[in-house]
């Protein structure tokens, strides 16, 4: 952590990537708690923080268990002391080399396969692995009940390479509402259940019942038989979360501050030094029922300004307009003014950038938190 000579949002360069601390650690908070009463362990997944100082606040101070997405989060976090690793990504054969190294450091890394192939490769390495279980058929994974589940336990059995089943309901982000969501949330279990069932049946191991995605690990109502929960962007939430209702838009964390350069007042817009390469392209909300644009414009002190989007984005600039549909004239922001921009997808828009400028929740001095990439 390195504590920023700039003492106020006024000093910061824009575009610059702000975290409001209070709000990420009430969402670190409120999905430990459900855990917790849901009677599972929880391995928070750090693909959307790519932060070791944000880590320690997911894992409560101390290195825990934790999911990633690259293995280059994986050789980071180890360094910085997690030793307990899910790398929740189909493996391929080539990067088997890289998660041996690690575990010969003394990472206890475990890769997740869906294959005879996979599991014929990851037991000739040594390398533990979960059997990925399709629970809703967004991605990856083998059915509960395909007879080449077992046939894959077996292989990884036979070389000490079974750790379990995992799953993830990736689906769930496509509906509305915790009803919902604990529908898919119960698709999860049942099918990471039925699975290790098969494979117990079979005389085979099946310590590790894995499940989890941010909208069914917050409407879960019973994880009977499950063993652990997996979540990620949940830390910081986003405009996708909040448009399907698993957060409000005063839960997300995340914002970039920008300044506005211009406008075009025949046109209606506002223009800002915000453009794609600091927001992202990703356009997540536009099939949802509320489409926000590149982002929802906040003042300087995160207040929505209500009905105000980024409409549209290129490299280095944004265009900031009242959303489609809604007439009236468009607020007084004159050049100079800071706005904060709500990203629709915290990972995306979090990866435009090498730092968090972190608001503390103890109300003292800002802070940078360094941030990586790369795979």
């Amino acid at each position: 952590m390195i504590e920023s000579d700039l003492l106020s949002l006024d000093a910061l360069p824009t575009p610059a990537l702000l975290l409001d601390e209070t709000r990420m650690m009430r969402n670190i908070t409120r999905l430990a708690g459900r855990a917790e009463s849901l009677g599972v362990s929880l391995r928070p997944h750090l693909k959307t923080a790519k932060s070791v100082e944000a880590a320690r606040r997911v894992t409560g101070g101390a290195p825990g268990p934790i999911t990633v997405s690259t293995l280059a989060e994986a050789e980071v976090f180890h360094g910085a002391g997690h030793v307990d690793i899910l790398y929740a990504v189909g493996i391929a054969p080539q990067k088997l080399e890289r998660v041996q190294a690690l575990r010969a450091r003394g990472c206890d890394l475990v890769v997740i396969l869906d294959s005879e192939t996979q599991a014929q490769t990851v037991a000739q390495a040594e390398v533990p692995a979960l059997i990925e279980i399709d629970s809703d058929g967004h991605r990856g994974g083998l059915l509960p009940d395909d007879p080449v589940l077992v046939h894959v336990g077996r292989i990884l059995h036979d070389s000490g390479c079974l750790r379990g089943v995992m799953t993830h309901a990736g689906e769930s982000y496509t509906v509305r509402g915790t009803g919902a969501h604990a529908e898919f949330a119960e698709l999860e279990r049942k099918a990471a259940v039925s699975a290790a069932e098969a494979l117990r049946d079979a005389g085979l191991p099946c310590p590790t019942v894995s499940v989890g995605s941010t909208p069914t690990a917050h409407a879960a109502r019973d994880l009977t038989s499950v063993t652990e929960l997996r979540a990620g962007v949940y830390m910081f939430f986003d405009l996708v979360m909040a448009g399907i209702d698993v957060c409000a838009v005063d839960d997300i964390a995340l914002s970039v501050l920008t300044t506005v350069i211009g406008h075009q007042p025949a046109k209606g817009w506002t223009m800002i030094d915000a453009g794609w390469m600091a927001l992202s392209r990703d356009r997540g909300t536009a099939a949802q029922d509320v489409d926000h644009g590149y982002g929802l414009v906040c003042d300087e002190n995160g207040r929505v300004l209500r009905d105000l989007i980024v409409s549209s984005a290129n490299q280095e600039h944004g265009i900031v307009a009242l959303r489609s549909g809604v007439e009236g004239p468009m607020p007084d922001l004159p050049v100079g003014t800071r706005l904060r921009i709500l990203p629709n997808h915290a990972c995306a828009t979090a990866a435009q950038h090498d730092r968090y400028n972190v608001l503390p929740q103890n109300g003292g001095p800002m802070q940078t938190w360094p941030r990586f990439g790369g795979w």
